[in-house]
């Protein structure tokens, strides 16, 4: 894009022909990395105090403003990179909030698929701003890049327009004492009467849950990381996920899949190859909206580490051993069929890794962290989990380019390294949460299950659920049953209560 060098570039010789130098991409670039770290930690204080919905609406609005101020901008550096750090601010927060949100908002068995579509419009967003970068690349004036950064406004429009249409968090409502605005978001997000014994079910079982929650009094900071109901092990293991998914080397790619389709022998732009892995990596997230709920997240999570970490290894020694980079490119015309077998396997292996990352390690994570704690810590246990993923988001942006200059592909063996640590502290230390409510996932906690086994494990038992005697309703503790239905509703085979009805399964 000439224009945008031109206006934010800095002069170079004596012709004084501008450029765009690396220390300045890098502050315009870390600006916006700056800014989602300091997003994903200040959400905490909003949540609570206006909101799910309403921190959603004023995020959405921050990030809304970021992006005007960059689009307004003519040539000062300091007001593009002010509005990026404003925008990062909106970015890192709804990164928190959305799977927040989701987690509390939906049933318990499609919450996974919800938290796994929100990655899937995540990356079909990527995707669509890189046909966009595409289409307007060429344009011969400031359209090259305002329209590629002023079509945000239209997203950010969306989605506080969305959200005014949306019901807070029955949660989170009933955590501020808004028992009768509650009770109605369980039955609107049921499809059931106001006056249904699944509403009222639901309310036994949140209020139980709620006031053991808060027994402590207000939640801290370093509550995330005490020892009560093992919260300490949680937010190290939502952080330490959210660490891996960054060092998972995908993004690697990105940066040099232009080297790479080059020494295969094409003539490709590295606009063109964005496209072509934004694609894979939509179509790598549709299959994880089944597999999230069939395979589980332990599953997912290993088979995505093994597959990557083979991608990796091959790419990283087949890159360094047959592959020109760097210094030593040629031209198309002087690869040798060596060069170009070298190229063809990276390209390969550089594309199931994508695909391996967006099937298992892109959405998982973000599912995990948004079921893992208890609502008297979650935008706090998640505001840490996001962050972590914004720090190391900074640091790979920063210092992988100047790694890779030194050392080529071989920086993939680093990202090999990291996948097996991945493995083994995902066989270790992370419990399977397939299928379970959130106070369920807390029980499993406390009951102390190692994690190889947890796909086994099973509740104890249901607080809340309400058996109908004629026109009586009286909570009572019960042996949880097998069979849940699309609405998070479970019916019961071995008690019929009036006539068969079903029984409400809190929404998680």
């Amino acid at each position: 894009m000439p224009d945008f060098i031109e206006r934010f570039g800095q002069p170079l010789g004596a012709n004084g022909s501008m450029v765009l130098t690396s220390s300045r991409q890098s502050i315009i670039t870390s600006l916006l990395s700056a800014g989602t770290f300091v997003g994903a930690l200040a959400q905490a204080f909003t949540s609570d105090r206006f909101g799910r919905k309403g921190s959603i609406i004023i995020w959405a609005s921050i990030f809304t403003v970021g992006v005007l101020i960059q689009t307004a901008t003519n040539r000062s550096v300091v007001q593009l990179v002010i509005g990026r750090f404003v925008a990062g601010l909106g970015v890192g927060a709804l990164s928190a909030i959305v799977p927040l949100y989701n987690g509390e908002a939906a049933p318990k068995k499609i919450r996974g698929a919800m938290l796994v579509f929100y990655q899937l419009q995540i990356i079909s967003g990527l995707f669509l701003s890189y046909v966009i970068d595409l289409a307007t690349h060429s344009i011969k004036g400031s359209g090259s890049w305002r329209i590629p950064v002023g079509l945000q406004l239209v997203w950010g429009v969306v989605l506080i327009g969305g959200m005014l249409l949306l019901p807070e968090s029955p949660r989170h409502l009933l955590g501020r004492g808004h028992e009768a605005e509650a009770q109605k978001v369980i039955a609107s997000l049921n499809s059931v009467p106001f006056e249904d014994p699944l509403v009222t079910s639901a309310m036994e079982e949140l209020k139980a849950a709620i006031r053991e929650e808060n027994d402590g009094g207000k939640a801290t900071w370093m509550e995330c990381f005490s020892t009560r109901n093992m919260l300490w092990k949680r937010t190290i293991n939502g952080m330490m996920i959210q660490f891996l998914q960054q060092l998972n080397g995908q993004n690697f790619y990105y940066y040099y899949g232009d080297t790479f389709f080059k020494s295969a022998g094409t003539t490709l732009s590295p606009y063109v190859i964005q496209v072509i892995l934004g694609a894979v990596s939509v179509a790598g997230t549709v299959p994880a909206l089944y597999l999230i709920e069939t395979w589980g997240r332990r599953r997912s999570l290993l088979t995505g580490a093994a597959i990557q970490a083979v991608c990796a290894l091959i790419a990283g020694l087949v890159g360094h051993y047959f592959v020109p980079v760097g210094t030593d490119l040629k031209p198309v015309s002087e690869l040798t069929a060596r060069n170009k077998q070298g190229g063809n396997i990276l390209i390969a292996f550089a594309v199931l890794h994508v695909m391996a990352f967006s099937v298992f390690w892109g959405p998982t994570p973000w599912v995990y962290l948004g079921e893992s704690f208890p609502l008297r810590v979650r935008p706090k246990g998640i505001a840490l989990g996001s962050a972590t993923n914004w720090l190391w988001n900074f640091l790979l942006g920063f210092f992988s380019p100047r790694i890779a200059a030194r050392i080529g592909p071989l920086i993939l063996l680093i990202f090999f390294g990291m996948l097996v640590v991945a493995f083994f502290y995902v066989w270790l230390l992370i419990p399977e949460t397939k299928g379970l409510s959130l106070e369920e996932v807390d029980e499993m906690y406390r009951s102390g299950v190692k994690p190889w086994k947890s796909a086994e494990w099973k509740p104890s038992h249901k607080y809340g659920d309400a058996v109908i005697d004629g026109s009586e309703k009286r909570p009572v503790e019960k042996r949880v049953s097998s069979g849940t239905s699309d609405a998070g509703v479970h019916h019961h085979s071995e008690k019929k209560v009036n006539g068969g009805q079903s029984e409400f399964v809190e929404n998680a």
